[in-house]
């Protein structure tokens, strides 16, 4: 298979057509962190925010987006998710989040674990912004990609 483009012969945007590429199993993770107040974060932890189960809420969101991916981004294919899961820490002063999505497919999982720890992070920032003004989205990162041809490949942190 050649090069794969995003381009057609005219320079617009297409949908890659990847059916010549092997269905192999895919996985990657993604992380998301949350930088907010000390008492914040507490709040969070405790459970005691003004809309409810933070963490809870959050998490289902990120899964729900990632199954979602395909219609949000308009280049991404549609892909029949295998797994999806978002995890959400509380530290001093943030929550970090981490999503992994896994799938049998022909192209990777990159932009679904991408879009379920943004949206998650969405989500904690709308349901603390009540207690803070301040509080920010901080990185949104590839952490680890598994599968394809192109092989594995984890961040360097």
């Amino acid at each position: 298979m050649g090069e794969l483009s995003h381009l057609d012969e005219h320079g617009r945007a297409r949908m890659v057509d990847v059916a010549e590429k092997p269905v192999t199993q895919r996985r990657a993770l993604a992380r998301a962190v949350v930088l907010m107040s000390p008492q914040t974060a507490a709040t969070v932890a405790a459970g005691d925010a003004p809309k409810g189960d933070v963490l809870g809420t959050a998490r289902l969101a990120g899964i729900a987006a990632a199954k979602r991916t395909g219609e949000l981004i308009p280049l991404c294919h549609p892909l029949p998710l295998d797994f999806v899961d978002v995890d959400a820490e509380v530290g001093d002063d943030r929550v970090t989040i981490t999503a992994e999505a896994r799938a049998t497919a022909r192209t990777g999982v990159e932009m679904e674990a991408l879009t379920a720890a943004s949206v998650a992070a969405l989500t904690v920032y709308d349901m603390v912004k009540a207690l803070e003004r301040g509080v920010e989205i901080g990185e949104i990162v590839l952490v680890e990609k598994q599968g394809g041809r192109s092989g594995d490949w984890q961040r360097e942190e």
